[in-house]
């Protein structure tokens, strides 16, 4: 393995169970790099949020929101796939700077549309799908980067550390934009997140320059079948790659919180914020104990028991909304000032279960395709692994918005659940090659 960029001599191992911190000492690209990371994805949480909520009230449909999703799947999928292909022929840094910029710039019309009152459905299905465009090739590669910043056998600490920063903006951003929204307005929410965004390129400016290792293929349709003639001798990563959307596709019940917050459980946007906070929560807490998961050895058996426990949480939920549309522990009326508290908690403790399972498999998923795969090609596998994990929640978003329009917002959890536990159960087991996948030889 190549020397990595910026690193320095690593510390003793840690053996207990808080998370390892030696990603941090070993290079001062990758902190600088996290921190930015962190500070602008807290910011663009607070955007996803605010969009929904906004979209909600010009329209009154949980099949709307869900369409925010549904409509950048396919954008997001194009510069998912181009955009490893760019990290695998030119400098990663550059990249990763472009594409923030792109980023950058639609957050800041967001926010001078809404100071002009200007804003229209249209407009934010737009600046979103340009947004998640955008942040999926700069998504891609940072995690291309990061290889080249650590040694291989920090990779599962440097996922961890990944971990808390999705729990750190997932948990605070969403409640932050419930509180904003309801007490400040739209505007400000989108322009705090233009102000924290900016922390994005001081990570990506101070990174050395990171062209890739081994044969260069210049992005096209050459490179694209490159990228696939790997994939299709790599049955981990195919295998890996199709559990996590089957997860995603009927467990993911994100574009219900506002419906939810309105008219199931009460509590309007605070509760659609404490909803989406409750998932980073379990993320940040398995984080914070990930110790014994970094020193896991099979790491696909692991991705197997964390997604059986992710559906275990989604059909909770779903029992736990089935309670609140049969009128359990609710008050006289349930509204925006009235919310059902009891089942609220027992909502966000299923979502902080279902996070914490999340967060796991990711940790195991990430390490796998950031140790298996070869640097020259590993781009085009991040890009590949951006749309899975970005895009399979839009699929999601779409099988929960569509199915609760036709039947009722507890239905599309409890049958998503379920169908996770079966599916996945049989997946692998029919593949006992991934069960005994052995992180100290990866094997794609």
């Amino acid at each position: 393995m190549t020397r990595s960029a910026g690193t320095t001599r690593l510390p003793r191992l840690r053996r207990d169970h808080l998370i390892d911190l030696r990603p941090f000492a070993a290079s001062p690209a990758f902190t600088r790099m996290w921190i930015g990371s962190t500070l602008a994805g807290l910011g663009g949480q607070l955007t996803i949020v605010a969009v929904m909520l906004h979209v909600y009230d010009l329209t009154g449909s949980t099949f709307a929101v869900a369409m925010i999703a549904v409509a950048g799947l396919l954008p997001m999928v194009v510069a998912g796939i181009y955009g490893g292909m760019l990290a695998d022929a030119f400098d990663r840094r550059i990249v990763a700077l472009v594409a923030a910029a792109i980023t950058f710039g639609s957050t800041v019309l967001l926010a001078v549309l809404a100071w002009t009152q200007g804003e229209t459905v249209g407009w934010l299905y737009a600046l979103s799908v340009v947004n998640a465009a955008a942040n999926s090739i700069v998504m891609a590669t940072r995690q291309a980067i990061v290889p080249r910043l650590i040694p291989r056998e920090l990779l599962p600490a440097a996922s961890a550390l990944n971990g808390i920063t999705v729990g750190i903006m997932v948990m605070v951003g969403p409640a932050l934009a419930g509180v904003l929204v309801a007490f400040t307005g739209y505007a400000w929410t989108y322009t705090l997140d233009v102000v924290l965004m900016s922390a994005m390129f001081l990570g990506l400016w101070t990174l050395p320059a990171l062209r890739p290792e081994g044969t260069v293929v210049r992005p096209g349709w050459e490179s694209l079948r490159d990228g696939w003639r790997f994939l299709r001798r790599a049955p981990n990563i195919r295998l890996q790659f199709g559990l996590d959307i089957i997860a995603m596709t009927f467990g993911q019940p994100l574009a219900l919180f506002p419906a939810i917050g309105a008219v199931l459980l009460g509590g309007g946007p605070i509760t659609t914020g404490a909803l989406t906070a409750a998932i980073a929560a379990g993320a940040l807490l398995s984080s914070l104990f990930s110790g014994p998961v970094g020193r896991v050895r099979r790491q696909g058996l692991g991705i197997e028991r964390a997604i059986l426990v992710y559906g275990g949480a989604i059909g909770l939920l779903g029992i736990v909304l089935a309670a609140g549309a049969l009128g359990w522990f609710a008050p006289a009326i349930v509204d925006a000032d009235s919310p059902n508290l009891v089942l609220i908690a027992a909502a966000c403790v299923a979502m902080a279960i279902a996070g914490a399972a999340d967060n796991v498999s990711s940790i195991f998923r990430n390490t796998m395709v950031q140790a298996a795969v070869p640097d020259a090609i590993r781009g085009r596998l991040q890009g590949v692994f951006i749309v899975v994990v970005a895009g399979g929640p839009r699929v999601g978003a779409l099988y929960a918005g569509t199915l609760a329009t036709f039947t009722a917002l507890w239905f599309p959890p409890l049958l998503g659940g379920m169908a996770i536990i079966a599916i996945v159960a049989l997946l692998v087991r029919a593949s006992p090659r991934f069960r005994a996948y052995d992180a100290d030889h990866p094997s794609p």
